[in-house]
């Protein structure tokens, strides 16, 4: 492919030379010859055999120098056109190598023409091909790691209770229970992650209150605020409450940012979610009391299966999912969403159009 498409470029040049000698073969003849005639005539001189041998000259002239013009401009042609062409040729070898699994592969690019900036989305796309694998290996790689362990203690459980080691009661069948809910949760914020990463496609957008559905979520879950003596303060101004969006994604956005509030919030602390009017929309604010997070770890929270060393240890349980999901439900509205710590608190935010 790569010599048949040289050869079809140099095929380009070559008619296009070779019709340019030709006008010029025929200007001579029809033009120069006749000009030569006219001088000849003018002079009193006879024309018939000098206008002979001034067109065997200058087409023997002509012929080698046509010969010559086809030589240095096919060489030319060659050596400039396998230029232009030397990104598209390195474009197949390394299709060829990310093909194999080799992500690591680049287009050396040299112009910034529109071959050159073929080369930089290229290499753009490569890019963004060895972050999904790398996100792939490690979703893989971090699912694997948490359907282990409860898989682990619900082994070891069974294995005591066959071997008799430990006697069956009703805290061993609570506990197996436990690792069960753990397991189920999983599956189903796995479940909720794989329709996050298509929601582009079916988002229904409609004209939503922020506070119904924030008041919505805190009914359902206030047995479980209550459990740990939480205080829940919900501050939506009205020129802050109107939002565009899907009502069903836009409740699970919700549903997971309180659950977050709930799971690393202390007992008795205190959880914020207030609203205000931006220029990018409507910004909803979730803010906790509680160990802050580290700085470091902060542009990573919304990274599937994360955790922060204290703050987001398997401690709180979950697994890392739940702050992933909302990130890809935010932006596909075309939204955005943030985090911010200090000492004592925890900012979750996001914004959607209003």
């Amino acid at each position: 492919m790569r010599n048949r498409l040289l050869w079809k470029l140099l095929g380009i040049n070559i008619p296009v030379i070779a019709g340019v000698i030709l006008v010029v073969w025929l200007a001579i003849d029809y033009l120069a010859a006749g000009y030569f005639t006219v001088l000849m005539n003018e002079y009193h001189i006879s024309p018939d055999e000098a206008n002979g041998i001034f067109l065997d000259a200058i087409h023997r002239y002509l012929l080698w120098a046509s010969l010559c013009a086809l030589g240095l401009a096919g060489a030319l042609s060659f050596l400039l056109t396998r230029k232009v062409l030397r990104p598209l040729f390195q474009m197949m070898e390394v299709t060829g190598r990310l093909a194999a699994g080799d992500y690591g592969a680049r287009v050396h690019v040299t112009s910034n023409d529109e071959i050159g900036q073929l080369g930089f989305a290229f290499n753009h796309m490569a890019d963004s091909l060895r972050r999904i694998e790398q996100l792939r290996k490690t979703m893989v790689a971090d699912a694997a790691h948490e359907l282990r362990t409860p898989l682990t203690n619900i082994r070891g459980y069974l294995e005591a209770l066959h071997d008799g080691v430990i006697p069956p009661s009703k805290a061993t069948f609570s506990m197996l229970q436990l690792e069960i809910l753990r397991l189920t949760k999983l599956s189903e914020d796995l479940l909720l992650l794989a329709r996050a990463d298509t929601a582009k496609r079916d988002i229904r957008r409609q004209s939503l209150s922020l506070r119904r559905l924030v008041e919505k979520v805190l009914d359902l879950n206030r047995p479980r605020f209550e459990t740990k003596k939480l205080a829940i303060e919900v501050r939506i101004s009205k020129d802050a409450d109107r939002v565009v969006a899907d009502r069903d994604k836009l409740l699970q956005v919700v549903t997971n940012l309180a659950d977050n509030g709930w799971q690393y919030t202390p007992e008795g602390g205190h959880l914020v979610i207030s609203t205000e009017r931006t220029e990018a929309g409507i910004r909803t604010t979730f803010a906790n009391t509680g160990e802050a997070i580290a700085e470091e770890d902060i542009p990573f929270i919304f990274e599937r299966f994360f955790r922060a060393d204290k703050s987001r240890s398997r401690e709180h349980g979950g697994a890392g999912i739940g702050l992933s999901i909302v990130k890809e439900l935010v932006e596909a509205h075309g939204g955005q969403v943030g985090a911010a710590s200090a000492a004592g608190e925890n900012r979750i935010w996001f914004i959607l159009p209003a």
